[in-house]
């Protein structure tokens, strides 16, 4: 099967086998270079039909990462773009493509990274929520710099994501404490600052990351702490500058409660939004900025993202 090692990708993403935006375009990015390297097409259009196809299973396995999508979208654009009509040329294309988005992503982490962690300070308490691999990435920069300090974690329900956080600081020598979730406003004057990762940013400046996030938020600012997002620009939605929403997956109520009650109904929303107007700045690879900006900063940074030309289907 030609688009085998997409659907494995894909499969993997909707069992949380990988987790987290920038890791699931990483796998995402990986799988289709490798389909490339495998499928038999006889030209650029055939090619272009097989990327739609694994862009399309890709895209279904979780609706809220625009990070993947941007990174599909942006190898697909390249595809479109090359003159050349031979095959072996094509796929030398996808694979610069994917390389190049690798690279840049490996050098926003960084940039990240280095910015973020100016805003911890000496003995500060830092409290966040789920895992975020950029936020974890920025408390260890911190720590490279010889900063103490300490982080309150919640074990976010109902996969207890926290708990991958919590592992990884702890092995990095950090001091964490891991609380409930419903524990946040009991702990939250004792953090100094909040810093949460992003699963998309829209046009608005507001955030999409793991439920209830935004209730953090809340809590927040009835503390007077403030609160920051970590995230790439590369998360921003593109779409919904367009009107759409950014869509909030709903995953089975079976992570909440194997064997419920048979009349009882559970929800259980994956993301949340976090209003901008919560948000004091978003940590990104142009520094930190104000989430009115986002458009803008984007529009300068990465400006194919908001391109007329990049294909919508």
């Amino acid at each position: 099967m030609r688009l085998k090692i997409v659907l494995e990708t894909a499969n993997k993403i909707r069992r949380l086998e990988v987790q987290g935006a920038r890791n699931i375009a990483i796998a995402a990015v990986k799988a289709v270079e490798a389909m490339a390297t495998q499928v038999e097409a006889r030209s650029k259009e055939d090619f272009l039909k097989i990327l739609y196809n694994a862009r399309d299973i890709l895209f279904a396995s979780r609706v809220t990462e625009p990070l993947m999508r941007n990174a599909i979208r942006r190898i697909i654009a390249k595809v479109k773009e090359a003159s050349e009509d031979n095959v072996e040329t094509i796929r030398e294309v996808i694979s610069t493509a994917a390389k190049e988005f690798l690279k840049d992503l490996d050098k926003s982490g960084e940039l990240i990274a280095e910015i973020g962690a100016k805003r911890i300070r000496d003995k500060a308490v830092v409290f966040t929520h789920c895992h975020s691999s950029t936020v974890v990435n920025i408390l260890k920069r911190a720590k490279d710099q010889g900063k103490s300090f300490e982080v309150i974690c919640t074990e976010t329900r109902p996969l207890f994501q926290g708990r991958i956080t919590a592992g990884e600081l702890v092995e990095a020598g950090i001091k964490t404490t891991l609380i409930v979730d419903s524990a946040a406003r009991f702990f939250m004057n004792e953090a100094d600052i909040v810093i949460v990762g992003a699963d998309a940013i829209t046009s608005e400046g507001n955030v999409v990351n793991k439920i209830g996030t935004s209730t953090i938020a809340l809590i927040a600012k009835e503390a007077r702490t403030p609160f920051y997002v970590a995230s790439e620009l590369l998360k921003f939605d593109p779409e919904t500058m367009y009107g759409d929403y950014e869509k909030i997956e709903e995953r089975s109520p079976e992570e909440i409660w194997e064997n419920p009650p048979k009349t009882l109904t559970i929800r259980n929303p994956a993301f949340d939004v976090t209003r901008r107007e919560f948000i004091h700045g978003i940590i990104c690879e142009e520094g930190i900025i104000s989430p009115h900006s986002i458009v803008e900063v984007v529009r300068r940074r990465y400006p194919w993202v908001l391109s007329s030309s990049l294909p919508h289907f």
